[in-house]
């Protein structure tokens, strides 16, 4: 890369970095004290700002640097990420968004403890909600290590730890000054700036093919190596049984996952009203469904002009094919143009980095403070305020962040991402919908949905081919894999219901018929909502 280039890239980050700062001061000038105007902007966006915010959240790192390397790489077997990633918000408009907003105040365990005992309900989803928020942190660390070193053309470790370390501090600095309200517009500014960016890349990939999508696909196929494998099913996911498996659980994964994940969940408490929230999701789902069809566009264009070997090349797991992309359509890395399109490519993907980690940061915070700290503090004891716990929770969770995405640094992240999604589907989503639809269920099966969920699904990538036993896992050199698949949904996922059905049927506790009265009325006609 090109002095030039490198400095044109980095001062449009400097730019990106200067105006959410600026947001960030702004937004902290106004009281911020109270733990609605933290942990939910005061109520007060409409819901197109609101769905452009979830949008924001939603299409992260793995969406534009991942799935599209994924794509150029593997053909069609990416576009299971795609399909994934857009049904699930079926889940959550129909199932999820509304009732959720209902029945809730700031985080999950709200929904939950509505009509359970509170203190094992709360430190049950409090727990799995920063497990998750943990997971999903690491794969935005990871992105933005790919894409810095590409922008610097260095691949050493001491340039991607230095990236990560400053992503995790300026997330740091977005949450624990400007809470939910900075954190919104921050998502909405990035998801204007990104999906700007895909149009235009879109249109000029299909410019390159005079507007011939089948000209796009051959040629991909083409330079991919496989032929028309790479058009078919089977190039990443058809190697036998297991790989079969292992598509059907990550399938599984990226349907269900999203309406069990925290931050998507907490965006529904920032409007005033059920109907509010839903219109959110609608308007969401007609964003990021126009995303994510122009990333298929993207990730067969990278495949057709740069190149897979060259994605390869430039990082094994595929997550640089966008900047790349970019580079070639406008020239080269010698044209001025290559160069100024590359850098506004990667000053959005950094954008989209930053402004998503906020996101998850300021949910997991507030999971810390409003479910763990508020059931784990003595009563007799000194208390802090919730937003001050908050703050420092930010923090914490930033310092584990930071180093479990040092730790993933050459791994997919789209891959990383469906590792959380599945967590997300085991833990957070059988207690959720336990919670909402069955009048029978106990304080028990709310707290054995949960770990029964969150553990087998940590067991098992812990003994998987992620961290061992393989030339790409975590730890090469070990061998302590016992679990075939790399994304354990297909088996955790019915554990958690599985385990919530169990531990209500044995539990000695009767169920409170009017405290589920009470939730279904509230959940389906809002009213008492907070």
């Amino acid at each position: 890369m090109s002095a030039d280039h490198q400095t044109l890239a980095l001062l449009l980050f400097s730019v990106f970095v200067a105006v959410t700062l600026g947001i960030t001061t702004w937004v902290s000038r106004h009281r911020q004290g109270s733990a609605e105007e933290f942990y939910a902007g005061g109520r007060l966006f409409s819901p197109m700002e609101n769905g452009f915010a979830i949008a924001g959240d939603y299409m992260s790192a793995a969406s534009f640097l991942g799935v599209t390397g994924l794509i150029a790489l593997f053909g069609y077997d990416g576009l299971l990420y795609v399909v994934g990633f857009q049904v699930a918000w079926l889940v959550v408009l129909f199932l999820v968004a509304e009732l959720v907003r209902n029945c809730g105040r700031f985080t999950l365990a709200d929904v939950v403890a509505a009509r359970m005992r509170e203190r094992p309900v709360r430190i049950a989803a409090g727990t799995s909600s920063v497990t998750v928020s943990v997971l999903y942190l690491v794969a935005q660390m990871v992105g933005a290590g790919s894409l810095v070193a590409l922008l610097l053309g260095r691949t050493g470790e001491a340039a991607q730890a230095w990236t990560v370390i400053g992503v995790g501090a300026l997330m740091v600095i977005y949450v624990s000054l400007g809470g939910m309200r900075a954190t919104t517009w921050i998502q909405i500014v990035k998801a204007v700036l990104l999906l700007g960016g895909t149009v235009v890349l879109t249109a000029l990939v299909m410019v390159r093919f005079h507007g011939d999508f089948d000209r796009l696909l051959l040629t991909a196929a083409e330079r991919s190596g496989h032929g028309d494998a790479f058009l078919a099913p089977g190039l990443k996911y058809g190697g036998g049984w297991t790989a079969r498996l292992d598509f059907i659980s990550l399938g599984l994964a990226l349907v269900l996952g999203t309406a069990g994940l925290p931050h998507i969940l907490s965006r529904f408490y920032t409007v005033p009203t059920a109907r509010a929230a839903r219109r959110s999701v609608i308007w969401s789902i007609g964003l990021i469904g126009g995303f994510y069809l122009m990333t298929i566009v993207l990730g067969f264009g990278a495949a057709a002009v740069v190149g897979p070997d060259a994605v390869r090349g430039s990082n094994a797991a595929g997550n640089t094919a966008v900047p790349l992309l970019a580079l070639d359509l406008g020239g080269g890395p010698d044209s001025t143009a290559g160069t100024v399109l590359f850098a506004v490519v990667a000053a959005v993907a950094f954008a989209t980095i930053l402004a998503v980690v906020a996101g998850i940061t300021l949910a997991s915070s507030a999971s810390v403070a409003h479910d763990l700290y508020a059931s784990l503090r003595r009563p007799g004891g000194r208390q802090r305020s919730e937003v001050t716990v908050a703050r420092v929770a930010a923090v914490g969770i930033g310092v584990v962040a930071i180093a479990l995405g040092l730790l993933a640094r050459d791994l997919n992240v789209a891959f990383l991402v469906g590792l959380a999604f599945a967590v997300a589907a085991s833990a957070n989503l059988p207690v959720l919908l336990y919670s909402l639809f069955w009048r029978a269920f106990t304080t028990r099966g709310a707290v054995w949905a949960v770990y029964g969920g969150l553990l087998p699904a940590l067991v098992l990538v812990v003994l998987s081919p992620v961290v061992s036993g393989s030339p790409d896992s975590l730890f090469p050199g070990a061998d302590f894999q016992f679990f075939p698949l790399q994304n354990p949904g297909i088996v955790s996922i019915p554990l958690g219901f599985l385990a919530g059905w169990l531990g209500t049927v044995t539990s000695p506790e009767l169920p409170d018929a009017a405290k589920h009265a009470e939730t279904e009325v509230r959940s389906l006609t809002g009213a008492g909502a907070v």
